[in-house]
């Protein structure tokens, strides 16, 4: 092929790209409706933080604020946010994070646009009441060990949570709307409680091995159990900061409105979150992983994961590729393949790295995340501004004042209390036992991990699981995920049925020690890696939901459509493979599989 051919050929492809973005049809994107009908109570079911709010009733003075904030958005340009949105007096500020990113375009996978999330749970609906009283509970469970949640225990702080979850109506009617993990009578267990929706989420330890695991060195001084990720030469420490019990912020309504008004940190209740000398340990309470999420670069999560699925290219955990092209990519140079069909074997003398290996796969799992982070934020600003957890609990805990102030609400704030009352009386037993430094208030404000609460932009759809969708898309479209965690003559990886032999010894990773250490236990059924990536999704998402700053329809909607634009992206990039025929198979969260070839 001469270059002029090469260069009919490469224009070729992008419009065949190009085609394919365009064939996908464009949604609609529809909001509960919220917004507009709570715009004469001061738009109290929107995302106001960073406006001035009323310490009376925790509403804004002024609905007009809120729709110069709005009508900036639908400007989709940043200076209105900086000269025309009223705000109050104060330096330190925080501002509002990429109000216009997704009105931008992309040149590969879905347009932002192209991509939506239905509507979330309107107020006085059941589904929300519940969602709410599931953040709630989190909060109080922020310092029980994970390991009472995997059906180990008892713990009567959390046996008491699933007692009052099981008892409100959305679990009584059976979970209509984004399911819930249950038990075989339908309920919740400790077993399936706060898990993730998606395959073998509610199999083994809460947390993913992903989160814990290490792998092996080349030097022999680390072993697998010991929590450090290879980076090359250099190593990750899965061990994060220990957070210290009850440092819960924003109980107090003076607090609450200091934070609402956009003041950073500095401004929260005294001492702020400081985690100055506290020592290190794995994620071992919701606490521990609400601190992984609120540091972490995003996609780092699934780049660790990756990095130990991949370590299996040297010394270490040899996990295999998809098997319709793991004969391009998998094995190493000189491995003997064997034709399960045939049973002939053959000699390879090739394998991928710029194509199909490594660099492919570590490139696109990170990637993706600027794809899902556009694609998410027109769904906060400009579709849903659907506020946060921390302010329905306000709204919550002034309902009276405002349905007093704001007849037109008419019992939706009352109404939507008594479904969780029992959880509210617990959260205002929890507030007023908060030691010093914090202040102890009479108050059903959510107890926040963080010390300045959410961040700067609307609840829906989340940031992080959008990101968690489309990462871990990737990673289950390049491995094969039926491949299960066991130690096969000493050495600790992912395998396939056919290698681990007629005696597998499967295995799992838990925290002893307070969190200290990794202990490395005999699986009761075995872990798969399907499984232990949607749990990984399910983890980081749930996580923002443990630390106060999410509901659970923010990682349900969100991971699905993160899963939505990583396939889209996968698709184009196939166009661009014409040589080597393969077929990617990527199992979906909802328990699907969809199919991706190069054509």
């Amino acid at each position: 092929m001469n270059n002029n051919d090469r260069k009919i050929e490469a224009k070729r492809f992008r419009e065949d790209a190009a085609n394919l973005a365009f064939e996908r049809e464009h949604p609609d994107h529809v909001a509960n409706g919220d917004e507009q009908k709570f715009a004469s109570a001061k738009y109290m079911m929107s995302f106001t933080k960073g406006l001035d709010h009323d310490p009376a009733t925790g509403l804004i003075k002024d609905r007009r604020h809120f729709e110069a904030f709005r009508q900036a958005i639908d400007n989709g340009v940043v200076e209105p946010f900086t000269t025309r949105v009223p705000v109050p007096t104060a330096q330190d500020r925080r501002m509002w994070e990429a109000p216009t990113a997704g009105v931008v375009f992309d040149l590969e996978g879905p347009d932002a646009q192209a991509v939506t999330m239905p509507p979330a749970p309107p107020l006085c609906s059941d589904e929300l009441t519940f969602e709410m009283a599931e953040v709630y509970e989190l909060a109080l469970l922020r310092d029980v060990p994970l390991t009472q949640f995997d059906g180990k225990g008892p713990s009567p702080k959390l046996t008491d949570s699933i007692t009052r979850l099981n008892a409100m109506e959305y679990a009584q009617d059976g979970f209509q709307g984004r399911p819930r993990k249950t038990g075989a009578n339908g309920k919740l267990t400790p077993q399936t409680v706060f898990r993730g929706s998606s395959p073998g989420s509610d199999v083994g330890p809460y947390v993913s091995q992903f989160l814990l695991m290490g792998n092996a060195d080349r030097t022999g001084t680390l072993s697998v159990e010991d929590g450090k990720v290879l980076y090359g030469a250099q190593v990750i420490d899965q061990r994060v900061p220990m957070a210290p019990e009850l440092d819960d912020y924003m109980v107090d309504f003076t607090d609450y409105i200091e934070v609402q008004q956009g003041y950073g940190p500095a401004a929260a209740p005294p001492g702020g979150q400081n985690l100055a000398g506290q020592p290190y340990r794995f994620i071992h309470t919701p606490r521990d992983l609400a601190t992984y999420v609120h540091f972490d670069a995003l996609y780092q999560a699934y780049l660790n994961a990756c990095l130990i699925l991949l370590s299996g290219r040297g010394p270490g955990m040899a996990t295999p590729f998809d098997p319709a092209f793991n004969n391009l990519s998998g094995p190493g140079s000189f491995e003997v393949l064997t034709n399960a069909a045939t049973g002939d074997t053959k000699q390879t003398n090739a394998g991928g790295f710029a194509l199909y290996g490594g660099p492919h796969i570590l490139t696109l799992v990170t990637e993706v995340a600027t794809r899902a982070l556009k694609a998410v934020r027109f769904q906060k600003f400009n579709t849903h501004i659907r506020l946060r957890p921390e302010a329905l609990a306000a709204r919550l805990d002034k309902a009276k004042e405002i349905e007093k102030a704001h007849p037109e609400v008419c019992g939706c704030l009352s109404d939507t209390f008594k479904g969780l009352k029992d959880t509210a009386e617990a959260i205002n037993k929890h507030n007023q036992s908060i030691p010093a430094p914090r202040k102890s208030a009479d108050t059903y404000l959510l107890p926040m991990a963080f010390a300045e609460g959410s961040p700067m932009h609307p609840a829906y759809g989340a940031g992080h699981a959008t990101v968690a969708g489309a990462c871990v898309t990737i990673l289950k479209a390049f491995f094969d995920t039926s491949a299960m965690l066991a130690e096969v003559n000493g050495q600790v990886g992912w395998f396939t049925a056919e290698q681990l032999g007629p005696k597998p010894k499967f295995i799992q990773f838990e925290t002893t020690d307070d969190g200290k250490k990794l202990a490395k236990k005999k699986a009761k059924c075995p872990l798969t890696l399907e499984g232990e990536l949607n749990k990984l999704a399910a983890n980081i998402s749930i996580g923002r939901n443990m630390a106060g700053v999410h509901y659970f329809t923010d990682y349900f909607d969100s991971a699905r459509m993160g899963e939505e634009i990583a396939i889209g992206l996968l698709e184009e990039q196939a166009i661009g493979y014409p040589t080597d025929p393969f077929v990617m198979s990527v199992p979906t969260f909802d328990g699907g599989v969809e199919r991706i070839g190069a054509r």
